[in-house]
């Protein structure tokens, strides 16, 4: 939902302030709960909240507030809580449109998010991107955007289906509700100086808007130098000494819980062991899949993990409220339970299992024991967006032999290793057998073939390599969620079932897919972008489940494949990755061979 300014003009404060005193009655009033107060850190018992025109009046006995149409809510028994807000994650890679998600969300306790739409930016720019925000200002989820900094992510090492300039990010800086720069990711351009990096960073400063960040670098000079270029946040960060230093160094240190990469166990520790001052940090999701959201949840998973980590609830609460809000300068409207914010509350039975009973947003129930209870508006995508695929030719089985320079029966390459749960990749090297000039996976070595196919502008550029860590014994898989250029990625162990794997994911708009011995297993349709699917959870979550289901019996024994493969691609962050224009060391921000001997 819009934070629509004028939500504080002066008629709405004096209509607070009536209720407060007693001379006008509340809308709603939330009986003899015991109040989560980020502000001390304070449980406070038998206390009620008024709510009138979408907004907080009174906290306290509210008995004076009550008249014959103020709706009563008992809350006795249950902890009343503000609603979490979410200070990073990308929608799309919940694979679902915002309107799905904000189901989803709401119904976990979610009741504000900041995304960054880079995904769809890749795809479609400034175009994409204000679809996505203009489809999350009509909900009762509050979306806020963070408009994308790195599109492409990187210079001269991939190519997007878009690209935005400083001027896309001085005017999208304009649109209401947009509260930021979306995660700075290309910090070697920020320290030294990159004029589309500085003049992105300048414009949202002059705006008076937040500069989030991504620095997964272990290089204090250049964290100090990239802090003094005026980014402020990192959510890349995986453990704890990096963690303890960020703070040190003033940063706001978001520690990301997703579905594929865990890293509250960790990191968590500067506040359970270091007892640092918690203010300036928060708990994020960056990334999660459908499955997530049913099984385990959202923000409220990682709240969760926090408190099972050893965290004071109160405080693992605050790191998804209060100092969320005040990251993002929004302190005076949301992320508390006080006079004059917005009425977005969660009534918890349990603040071990963070599962809300109830939830509210501008002092409307949207979700109550177990079912939603407001109407969400239907959002359709025109159909050029639902068309992005935009490959040259039909792949064949040549397009996926790389061939090899020596004359040698074995040659040495580089190869991609993937870890499990991790955003991260190893560089290594395998030594691979050479037949008829083509140098040939090994499944003995767990080292399959992958490519990277060029698909917004028919260029017919593919690229060659290596991958280890899925462990899979046959067949292909395809997606075009390949972070962040979003290109057509392919990994299997033969070439015919890579090419059928690529055919059919052109063939039906995007998404992703498994194929063995020349049959489809399983597949997720994205129709939007090649990257969200306009179907509801529940059958992505049933599409996903078969997905993962046919991963696995091709050999796969990792959490959630499907995300660690669709990082693959990804040229920022350490070590090495894959992109349209071929291997890419992320150490050195530069392309390198396959093939090395």
């Amino acid at each position: 939902m819009t934070l629509n300014k004028r939500n504080r003009l002066v008629e709405v404060s004096r209509t607070l302030a009536k209720v407060a005193l007693g001379e006008a009655f509340a809308d709603v009033v939330i009986k003899n709960g015991t109040l989560v107060n980020v502000y001390s850190g304070e449980l406070l018992k038998h206390m009620d909240v008024a709510v009138a025109a979408g907004r907080i009046a009174y906290v306290g006995n509210a008995d004076h507030t009550i008249g014959d149409q103020t709706v009563v809510i008992d809350a006795t028994g249950k902890y009343i809580s503000p609603g979490f807000l979410d200070g990073h994650m990308h929608v799309e890679s919940t694979m679902l449109s915002v309107t799905e998600f904000a189901k989803a969300g709401l119904a976990k306790g979610t009741t504000g998010i900041f995304m960054d739409p880079h995904e769809i930016a890749n795809v479609f720019g400034i175009e994409g991107v204000r679809l996505m925000h203009e489809e999350g200002q009509q909900l009762p989820l509050k979306v806020f955007t963070t408009f994308p900094s790195c599109v492409p992510a990187t210079n001269g090492l991939e190519d997007a289906g878009a690209s935005l300039e400083v001027t896309d990010i001085k005017e999208g800086l304009q649109w209401d509700n947009v509260v930021g720069l979306g995660e700075v990711m290309n910090f070697p351009g920020v320290v030294y100086g990159d004029p589309k990096m500085c003049g992105e960073i300048e414009e949202t400063i002059k705006s008076g808007k937040t500069v989030t960040g991504h620095f997964p670098s272990d290089d204090d000079r250049m964290l100090q130098a990239y802090i003094a270029s005026g980014v402020t946040s990192d959510h890349e960060t995986v453990t704890r000494e990096q963690g303890l230093h960020k703070v040190r160094m003033g940063m706001h240190l978001m520690i990301r819980e997703g579905s594929a990469w865990h890293d509250v166990k960790e990191v968590i520790k500067v506040v359970t062991e270091d007892k640092v001052n918690t203010s300036n940090i928060s708990l994020v999701t960056d990334d999660v899949n459908p499955q997530t959201l049913v099984e385990k949840g959202h923000l409220n998973h990682v709240v969760r993990r926090a408190i099972e980590e050893g965290v004071d609830p109160v405080t693992a609460i605050q790191m998804v409220t209060i100092n969320v809000a005040r990251y993002f300068k929004m302190e005076q409207d949301l992320g508390s339970i006080t006079p004059g914010k917005c009425a977005d509350i969660l009534l918890l039975d349990n603040l071990q299992k963070v599962e809300p009973s109830t939830v509210i947003t501008d002092g409307q129930v949207v979700f109550d024991y177990g079912m939603l209870t407001v109407d969400f508006p239907d959002f359709v995508y025109p159909e050029h967006i639902r068309n992005s695929m935009n490959v040259k030719r039909e792949l064949t089985p040549e397009d996926f032999k790389l061939v090899s320079r020596s004359n040698q029966e074995k040659t040495k390459v580089n190869v991609i290793n993937v870890i499990e749960n991790s955003a991260r990749t190893e560089k290594m090297t395998a030594m691979l057998g050479v037949e008829q000039g083509i140098i040939q996976p090994d499944v003995e070595q767990d080292i399959i073939r992958l490519a990277c196919i060029e698909r917004h502008r028919g260029t017919g550029q593919i690229s060659l390599g290596f991958t280890h860590g899925f462990q899979l014994k046959v067949g292909a898989v395809a997606s075009t969620v390949a972070h962040d250029s979003h290109n057509l990625i392919v990994m299997g162990i033969n070439e015919q079932d890579m090419a059928l794997a690529a055919n059919e994911l052109v063939k039906m708009g995007g998404g992703m897919i498994v194929v063995e011995n020349g049959k489809v297993l399983a597949q997720v349709p994205m129709t939007i972008a090649g990257l969200m699917s306009d179907k509801s959870l529940l059958e992505v979550v049933k599409e996903v489940a078969e997905l993962e289901k046919a991963w696995k019996q091709m050999g796969c024994p990792l959490n959630a494949p499907f995300m660690t493969f669709s990082l693959i691609a990804l040229p920022v962050i350490p070590e090495i990755r894959i992109s349209n224009r071929g291997l890419v060391d992320v150490t050195q921000f530069k392309l390198i061979e396959v093939e090395i001997g």
